[in-house]
C-alpha cells in the first residue's frame, strides 16, 4: 500500500520536572530528579487536512553522555539542543514525504551537523520528534500504530534500508509483526536499592514497595535486570543477597547490566568467572539471559568478545549510537541490541529486520531486548510498550514506575484522562496514576487505540515551554 505523504507544520516542546521517590543508581550517577520532555507536532496532508501527534521522554543525565566534566544541567541542555535542532530540520522539510523518509533525512542531517558529537545525544531529538510525527500520522488516518507499521503506512521502503539489508522484503517483514496484549515486566535492581525490608533505612512511606523483597510480593515479577558495578568483591556480596531472595521466590530469569563499568575484556572475564565459582550464585548465574553493555562505549566495538561469546549472550546498549552499530557488534560476537524509543523507533524496526535476516541466513540467533530509560507513566511508557510488543518481545525492563510515584507532576484531569483511556494499563486512586503489574505482567491491549498508543494527551498548560 502507498504510504501517506505529509508535511510537518508545527512542533511545540515543553517540559516538566520529575522527582524520584527513590534514588536510582546506575553506572556513574545516582539519579534523583530530571525533567521530562514533551512534544506535539502538527502534520498535514497535501489536501490540507492535519492532526496533532504527541511524544514524551525523560531527559536522563549521564547516560547519553557520561563525560564526568559535564554537570547534570549541561546534560539536560545537550538534549534540549538536540530537540531544538531536530525541530528546525523537520520544519524546514516543506516537500511532502513519508514518515520514514522524514526521519531518515532529519536524522542524517542532524548527525552531519553534529559530526564528532555524541551519537546518542545527536539522535535523541530526531527520535522524539519522529514519534510525535508518527502519532500525528496515525491520528490523521484514524488507525492504530500497529496497523500503520504492519501496512507500512510509514513508508519504510528499500531505498531507506541500510546496505546490509539489500534485497530484504521489508513489507513482508512488517506485515508479519503481531502485537501482544500483555508482556512480562523485568524489574530493575539498581546499585543502591535495598534488597530486604530490613535494609530500608529511611522508608518513604508512600504505600509503594521499596525493597526487592517487597517488589516481588507486590507485583509477582519473574524477570529481573540487575545492575553491576564492576567491583567483584562488592558485587559478589550484593548479588548473593539478591540471589537468596530470588531463589526463594520461584522460577526466574535475569539480565546483567554492566553500564560500561568494565575497562576491558580481561576484567569482564575475571568478574564473570569469579561469580561463576561462587556456590551461592549457582542458580543465579544459570538464570542469566544476557549481559548488557559491560564495556565502555569507546572500546566496546574495538575488539572481539572471543571465548566470552561462548559463555553468555552479550548485547550493546550505550554503544548503539549509529544505525550500523549493531552490524559492527555482531561481527565482534555480540548477539543482540537494545530497543529504546529514545534511540529511535525506526532503528528498532531495522534492527529487528536484521535479526530476522541474519537468522534466516543461518548466522545464528540474534535478538532485540527491551530496555527502559526510566520511561514515565503516560505517553513515554505507552509508546515504548507498544513498540516492543509489536517487535515480538516477551519481556521488557520497566523501572520508571518503581523509582517515580506514578504520573508525578501530572494534573488530576490528566491522570483521569489516561486512566479512562487505558484502564488495563493503569491503577487510578487518590494517590495518583500508577502502572499496573499483576503476576509479573503488564496488560497493554488498550495501546491498540487510534494513534501511536496515545489514547489520552498530556496537559500542556501545566508545563513550561522548552527553551533551546
Amino acid at each position: 500500500m502507498t504510504a501517506e505523504r505529509i508535511v510537518v507544520r508545527a512542533i511545540e516542546a515543553f517540559e516538566r520536572d520529575v522527582v524520584l521517590r527513590l534514588p536510582f543508581r546506575f553506572g556513574v550517577i545516582t539519579l534523583r530528579e530530571a525533567p521530562q520532555a514533551y512534544l506535539r507536532a502538527y502534520v498535514e496532508r497535501p489536501d490540507g487536512r492535519g492532526a496533532w501527534g504527541h511524544a514524551a521522554e525523560l531527559m536522563v543525565p549521564k547516560w547519553f553522555d557520561k563525560n564526568p566534566a559535564l554537570s547534570n544541567e549541561q546534560n539536560f541542555d545537550q538534549l534540549r539542543r538536540s530537540i531544538g535542532m531536530a525541530r528546525r530540520l523537520y520544519l524546514d522539510q516543506d516537500r511532502p514525504a513519508t514518515a520514514a523518509e522524514l526521519d531518515r533525512s532529519v536524522d542524517a542531517e542532524q548527525r552531519r551537523r553534529l559530526e564528532g558529537e555524541n551519537g546518542l545525544v545527536a539522535g535523541y531529538g530526531p527520535a522524539l520528534v519522529a514519534r510525535a510525527v508518527l502519532d500525528g500520522l496515525c491520528r490523521l488516518e484514524e488507525i492504530p500504530f500497529y496497523e500503520a507499521v504492519r501496512r507500512n503506512r510509514i513508508g519504510l521502503v528499500t531505498g531507506l534500508l541500510p546496505g546490509d539489508l539489500a534485497g530484504f522484503d521489508v513489507d513482508r517483514f512488517l506485515n508479519s509483526l503481531e502485537p501482544r496484549t500483555s508482556i512480562e515486566a523485568r524489574h530493575t535492581v539498581g546499585l543502591a536499592d535495598p534488597v530486604t525490608e530490613a535494609e530500608v533505612a529511611e522508608p518513604v512511606g508512600d504505600g509503594l514497595p521499596e525493597s526487592l523483597e517487597a517488589v516481588i510480593a507486590r507485583y509477582g515479577h519473574r524477570y529481573f535486570k540487575i545492575k553491576v558495578s564492576g567491583d567483584t568483591d562488592a558485587d559478589r556480596e550484593r548479588l548473593a543477597a539478591i540471589a537468596a531472595i530470588l531463589d526463594r521466590a520461584g522460577d526466574y530469569r535475569i539480565t546483567l547490566d554492566g553500564n560500561e563499568q568494565f575497562a576491558d575484556l580481561a576484567a569482564l572475564d575475571d568478574f564473570l568467572q569469579r561469580l561463576g565459582a561462587e556456590p551461592k550464585l549457582a542458580r543465579f548465574m544459570a538464570s542469566i539471559l544476557y549481559v548488557e553493555q559491560p564495556l565502555q562505549r569507546a572500546r566496546a566495538l574495538e575488539q572481539p568478545l572471543g571465548r566470552l561469546a561462548g559463555r553468555h549472550a552479550f548485547i550493546i546498549d550505550e554503544s548503539d549510537a549509529d544505525l550500523d552499530s549493531f552490524v559492527r557488534a555482531r561481527d565482534l560476537g555480540y548477539r543482540g541490541v537494545s530497543s529504546k524509543t529514545c534511540k529511535g523507533l525506526y532503528r528498532s524496526l531495522l534492527n529487528a529486520a536484521r535479526c530476522r535476516h541474519w537468522d534466516g541466513a543461518g548466522e545464528g540467533r540474534f535478538f532485540l531486548s527491551g530496555e527502559d530509560l526510566t520511561t514515565q507513566a503516560g505517553i513515554a511508557v505507552q509508546q515504548d510498550l507498544a513498540l516492543v510488543s509489536l517487535l515480538g518481545l516477551t519481556h521488557v525492563e520497566r523501572n520508571g514506575h518503581h523509582y517515580v510515584n506514578g504520573m508525578a507532576g501530572g494534573t488530576t484531569a490528566e491522570m483521569d484522562g489516561f486512566a479512562r483511556a487505558h484502564p488495563d494499563l493503569y491503577d487510578r486512586d487518590r494517590t495518583g496514576l500508577h502502572l499496573r503489574i499483576e503476576d509479573g505482567r503488564i496488560s497493554i491491549g488498550s495501546l491498540g487505540c487510534i494513534g501511536y498508543a496515545t489514547g489520552a494527551t498530556p496537559d500542556y498548560d501545566a508545563m513550561r515551554p522548552m527553551t533551546f
